[in-house]
């Protein structure tokens, strides 16, 4: 027998009540429309060390954005308790788009990216020039991630007192990136510290390096209020440093408008994610001279369009030659 007539209404259905007590799930969510904004400085096992306004917050991800993880440098709102005081926690119900995303994989054969930092403007790739020994590979590795995630590079070459940058820089020289030289020296004296600075200044800077090329002893330096405990010392037996950092950690800069990011050392840069068709756009003056390439063309075939451009003048071969070294990177194991 029917209950009802044909034009209930929904206040006449009857909803039966839980036996918990508790009342029935809803898929309507908040919207959270007095949220704060912040940012997230570091990320420790789930707890999220937020800036909002100048307070520094404790927050967690709310479980209604599921999978979507936070990272350092992301742009959150939060809710919840922001007074920053000591075991208070807010909670972090949305992160906004990103404009740039440095990512890598813990090796060429591993298919899950991992995203080291958010929204930065710069990647500062940090090189010793002895002890230990650059390793032009991992250069040219960081240097692919950054044009595919939109990030300027920045080569930062230290320990200039052990041996002369030079051969490096000549190495990099047709691809225009800007560069600072420090030493050992420099760096105690501040010297260097501002130069790096000058090329800091109204950015949002990530610092990645091999351990024991100094990156965190010039994060210190540039950021001496926020010292790690500890500098590592380069393993005498094997010439590889020992882990100083073991979190990604933005910090302001000091007489400065500027962020680092202070990112653990790596061993090595997976670039699995990376798709090579997206390396071009860091190249304008070849990027026009691929619309006569193949479909899914390599850049390094003999039916790629860019020789012909090459050759008419269009960009200087050292480009070309370049850009094939960087594609090629990712073929290639960082100590090969």
């Amino acid at each position: 027998m029917r209950r009802y007539g044909k034009h209930t209404d929904e206040d006449d259905v009857r909803v039966r009540p839980s036996r918990k007590g508790n009342r029935p799930r809803s898929t309507i969510r908040p919207k959270h429309e007095d949220a704060a904004d912040g940012m997230v400085l570091t990320v420790d096992r789930g707890r999220l060390t937020c800036l909002v306004e100048d307070r520094v917050v404790i927050a967690m991800k709310a479980r209604e954005l599921g999978r979507k993880a936070a990272v350092v440098g992301d742009r959150v709102a939060l809710v919840g308790d922001l007074s920053g005081r000591k075991d208070t926690l807010a909670r972090i119900v949305r992160i906004a788009d990103r404009t740039s995303v440095l990512r890598r994989t813990a090796d060429d054969d591993d298919p899950f990216e991992r995203v080291v930092v958010a929204n930065a403007d710069q990647l500062a790739i940090v090189t010793a020039l002895a002890d230990p020994e650059p390793r032009p590979r991992l250069i040219d590795r960081c240097l692919v991630a950054a044009y595919d995630g939109g990030l300027e590079p920045l080569l930062v070459l230290t320990k200039s007192d052990l041996a002369p940058p030079d051969k490096l820089l000549e190495l990099y020289g047709d691809l225009d990136i800007p560069y600072v030289v420090t030493s050992r020296e420099e760096l105690e004296n501040r010297d260097a510290a501002d130069q790096v600075r000058e090329q800091l200044d109204g950015k949002i800077t990530a610092f990645v390096g091999h351990s024991g090329v100094g990156k965190t002893t010039l994060v210190n330096a540039l950021v001496p209020e926020e010292r790690r405990r500890s500098t590592g010392h380069v393993n005498a037996v094997t010439g590889r440093g020992r882990h100083t950092t073991t979190s990604a950690l933005a910090l302001p800069l000091t007489e400065s408008d500027g962020w680092v990011v202070d990112t653990p050392g790596v061993r090595s840069f997976g670039l699995a994610h990376i798709d090579p068709s997206r390396v071009i756009h860091a190249f304008p003056d070849l990027e026009p001279g691929t619309e006569g390439c193949p479909r899914a063309c390599s850049h390094d075939e003999p039916d790629c369009a860019l020789d012909e451009w090459v050759a008419t003048g269009h960009a200087d071969p050292a480009r070309l030659y370049s850009l094939r070294r960087l594609l090629a990177t990712r073929e290639r194991r960082e100590g090969d």
